[in-house]
Parts: structure tokens; sequence; C-alpha cells
């Protein structure tokens, strides 16, 4: 049977991010993509119109009854709106027999924020402690942490910063940097630094939320988390390299790069 790959997240209509993004990702990597939506937002390549968070009630429905019948073997969580929604998920995960990948989305790649500031504190100390894997950018970095990162330099400092919050592994995504993309994956004791070429390409959105759901999918493979995140970073240099011109502003990566 293929792997179980559950996301909760918000959706994005344009669908170039979050579930969607996360179901083509899954689809793409052999494994099946099942779904938690927690918002459901209005947004196209020029950027967010509107966003509406569902109840907690719907979202802790929906974990049950996929996680309760169908099992899974990996969970990935992004944009999770409000303080209450954060803890009920993190609660959620901590009862729950699978790695975590938590993206701690909180501003989409337009700046639209995606995240209450009062939910930052939940982040903190409700959701990073029972992720697996947590793959802060630059910026969600600042936000949960104060550290501020301009130089690849810095990242170590980012990573023991978000690794005090209680994940088991931190990927801090140096996107943001310029120069080659330069990723610091650490638990604390062993470091690794990905790097790839930088791709003159503004069709990046989406990066995030598929960078998140690969390292999920290829943890339900059975990949330890440096096997995994190795495998996700190459899927997602080739989906920015191909690109996908979409609407007037920044469109999504190539989800299916591989099969053209």
């Amino acid at each position: 049977m293929k792997p179980l790959v559950l996301t909760v997240a918000g959706s994005d209509s344009g669908g170039g991010a979050g579930i969607q993004a996360d179901l083509k990702t899954m689809l793409a990597l052999g494994v099946h993509g099942m779904s938690v939506v927690t918002a459901v937002t209005a947004q196209n390549s020029l950027g967010v119109q509107g966003a509406w968070e569902l109840p907690v009630e719907a979202v802790r429905a929906q974990y049950r009854s996929v996680v309760d019948d169908i099992g899974v073997q990996a969970v990935k969580t992004g944009m999770l709106a409000s303080a209450e929604l954060v803890e009920a998920v993190a609660e959620l995960l901590a009862a729950t027999d699978a790695p975590a990948v938590v993206d701690p989305v909180g501003v989409s790649k337009h700046g639209d924020s995606l995240l209450a500031t009062s939910a930052l504190e939940s982040v903190r100390t409700r959701l990073l402690p029972v992720a697996t894997v947590a793959t802060p950018n630059l910026d969600e970095v600042a936000q949960l942490t104060g550290v501020r990162v301009d130089a690849e330099s810095g990242m170590r400092e980012a990573a023991e910063a978000v690794l005090s919050y209680g994940p088991t592994w931190v990927l801090i995504k140096g996107g943001h940097l310029t120069g080659d993309a330069v990723d610091l994956l650490t638990d604390g004791r062993a470091e690794h630094w990905l790097r790839a070429p930088r791709h003159d390409n503004r069709h990046t959105h989406g990066t995030g939320c598929t960078l998140a759901s690969a390292i999920a999918s290829q943890l339900a493979k059975g990949q330890s988390v440096p096997e995994a995140v190795a495998a996700a970073k190459e899927y997602v240099t080739g989906a920015i390299a191909a690109g996908f011109a979409l609407g007037d502003g920044i469109g999504p990566v190539d989800h299916g790069w591989r099969s053209r």
C-alpha cells in the first residue's frame, strides 16, 4: 500500500500553495495525500484577498475521521490561523504516532499575514515541541524568536533559537538570502548544510508548503530526517526551476515537473 500522508493546512483557491500544493506534491512523490482544511482563502497570483478560518470542532473532526479509520505515516501542518487552532492541532499531533513536519506559516509570499499575532506564543509553546521537523523561513524565525538573519553566518544562531522551543529537528530555510539557496538542517548535534543554485524565476508561490509536504512524504516512506530533507530539497529545486507562470503576479512552482 502507498504510504499515507495528512496535511493540516489552509486552502489556496489559486492552487499554488496550501492544501492544493500539498496534495499535488504528495501525488508527485508517490504517497496518498489526505487533508484537514483549517481555513479557506480567496487568493490568486496577486495576493490574498480574504481568509476565513474553520471552527476548531470542524478541524478536529476532519483529523479524527482520517486518522481513526485510515491511519497515517506522516503529518504536515501549514496555515493554522489562530491560537485555538494551533493548540487543537498540537494536541492532535501529540496523540498521533507519526512524524510531524511543522511549517510555521506566518506570512504569504505576497506579505499577507496568515497567523494572528496572538497565536505566536501557542506556536512556540505547543506546536514546536511536538514537531519532528520544523521548517521556518527567515521571516518566520524572526517572528518566533526575534533572531534576524541577514547572512549565512547567522543561520546557526537561528537554528539554536528555534530548537530551544523543542522540535527534534529544525530546517532553517535561507531562501531569502542572496547567493545560493542554502538551508541548515540540525538537531543541535548533527548539522547538514543543503545548497542549490538560485534560479532566476519569480514563480515561487508555494515553495514552503511544497517543501514541508515533500519532507513528510519522504518520512512516510521510511527515510531518515536528513535523507527526507535532502530528497525534498531536490524536488523543490526542480519545481522552482520549472516554474509556472500563472495570472499577473507570482505564479506557483511546477509540482509535476518530473513527469513533463
